[in-house]
């Protein structure tokens, strides 16, 4: 019988690689992780994390204007982009070591260095050569950027943690979550934001109810949003950047970041030199239990493409873990999987848009509102809230529930709960809500939609 280095060699420190060498330690298995940048992935390093805390820090703007309403006369203030910087900088830092305290504690031996496949059982890392029983690749997704002239002046997400200096002038390009997010944090923090869409609507795959509302508010906020448009040339200037779009507009920009979806990380890993087959976006063939069409090497999280989310990455872990070391009965469904963008205001969502509910279940009943909550009638804000919620018609199962407003993924979240235990409107009429909030009116909403 052949003998190994280890059960479990694990490419990638992400959310999902650590998750799975974590786990699969604390069972017993020998486990190697290789990472060749900092522990935590994209999520911790230049994504989730550091975005949701500029988030906040965008949201101090609204704050300091909302405060008059109620009394509280604010002095003046002055933003300062490296404190934001450097503060950040300190705790991706801190949450690097905590990532590191708790593979060492569990016994798995990091490798520092880009790995490569060599066959189904060897992976190389440097000059070293490791054999073990299962591989998992979890190497997540990278930044992609169309192929236009003068792409190289742009930036990419990445980067957008650190520019020096503020960008007082920014076009953002895309309208998936990370360009909304992006628009709507810089836009908060005082710089005039050009969204560059190319179809007519922004968020892709998500409720069009909700994606018309969320344009809506942030262009109330002041983000310009160009629909229908595509950037075709960069060209930088003595006074910054322009950006030449199709329609012959010109924008100029002191940034310009390409927020144009994001691949698989699979390039230069020896995937396909040892069988492992690729889609037709290089991300790892899976099949249910997230083996590659090489028995012994895994997937897991965006390299893959499921759903591309820190919480699907994480569940697949433990699903991969429960096959390799337990006793193999986790499944993962994805279904009802929440999910939030961090615009100004937040989206939450869950389950299905109503498009989606029309051609899986037929007849559905819609409900929905749009209101301006209590906190701004003082305030004198202008931000509204919109909710809605789908109905399957034949089993009053409440299969979509969708918001834009103030925290709606806190908010999602706990109704996401209800929704995976199968909630129907029946459920949600006979709960009782707690006044005032805004979360209420998912459980009074009472009148559908004609």
């Amino acid at each position: 019988m052949r003998t190994f280095d280890f059960d479990l060699f694990v490419i990638g420190g992400g959310s999902g690689g650590v998750r799975a060498a974590r786990m699969a330690a604390q069972r017993g298995a020998r486990v190697a992780l290789a990472e060749c940048a900092e522990l935590g992935g994209t999520c911790v390093n230049v994504g989730c994390i550091p975005k949701k805390l500029y988030s906040y820090a965008a949201g101090y703007a609204e704050a300091f204007e909302e405060a008059e309403g109620y009394g509280w006369h604010v002095g003046e203030t002055r933003f300062d982009w490296a404190q934001l910087k450097a503060n950040r900088a300190r705790e991706i830092t801190r949450l690097n070591g905590v990532y590191r305290s708790l593979l060492e504690a569990a016994g798995v031996q990091l490798i520092q260095g880009w790995a490569q496949l060599t066959d189904a059982h060897g992976v190389q890392v440097g000059e070293k050569h490791f054999t073990a029983q299962h591989v998992l690749v979890a190497t997540g997704g990278m930044p992609f950027v169309p192929d236009i002239q003068g792409r190289e002046h742009g930036v990419v997400s990445d980067a957008m943690f650190d520019l020096d200096p503020f960008p007082k002038r920014l076009v953002v390009v895309g309208g998936g979550y990370i360009a909304c997010e992006f628009a709507s944090i810089f836009n908060g923090l005082g710089a005039q934001v050009t969204q560059v869409q190319r179809s007519a609507h922004l968020l892709n795959e998500f409720d069009e109810d909700l994606r018309q509302f969320l344009a809506k508010e942030m262009t109330r906020t002041g983000v310009d949003i160009r629909f229908n448009a595509e950037i075709s040339m960069v060209t930088r200037l003595e006074s910054g950047l322009c950006a030449l779009l199709s329609r012959g507009q010109r924008v100029e920009a002191d940034t310009i970041l390409f927020a144009t979806g994001r691949v698989p990380n699979t390039a230069g890993m020896g995937l396909e030199a040892a069988g492992v087959a690729l889609d037709e976006r290089g991300g790892v063939i899976v099949d249910a239990h997230y083996r590659s069409s090489v028995p012994s090497v895994l997937a897991v999280g965006d390299v893959s493409t499921r759903q591309q989310l820190t919480p699907v990455a994480l569940a697949e872990a433990m699903v991969v873990v429960d096959t390799l070391f337990g006793k193999g009965k986790r499944q993962l469904d994805y279904d009802y999987t929440p999910t939030a963008v961090f615009t100004h205001p937040n989206v939450g969502t869950c389950g299905y848009t109503e498009a989606a509910a029309r051609m899986k279940f037929g007849k559905v009943t819609i409900f929905s509102s749009e209101f301006r909550a209590l906190r701004h009638t003082l305030s004198e804000s202008k931000e509204r809230t919109f909710m809605k919620l789908i109905v399957d018609k034949a089993s009053d199962r409440v299969v979509g529930l969708h918001m834009v407003g103030p925290d709606a993924g806190e908010i999602v979240q706990g109704f996401a709960v209800a929704m995976r235990c199968g909630a129907t409107k029946a459920d949600f009429d006979s709960t009782i809500g707690i006044h005032p909030t805004v979360a209420e009116e998912f459980v009074t909403m009472r009148e559908p939609m004609p």
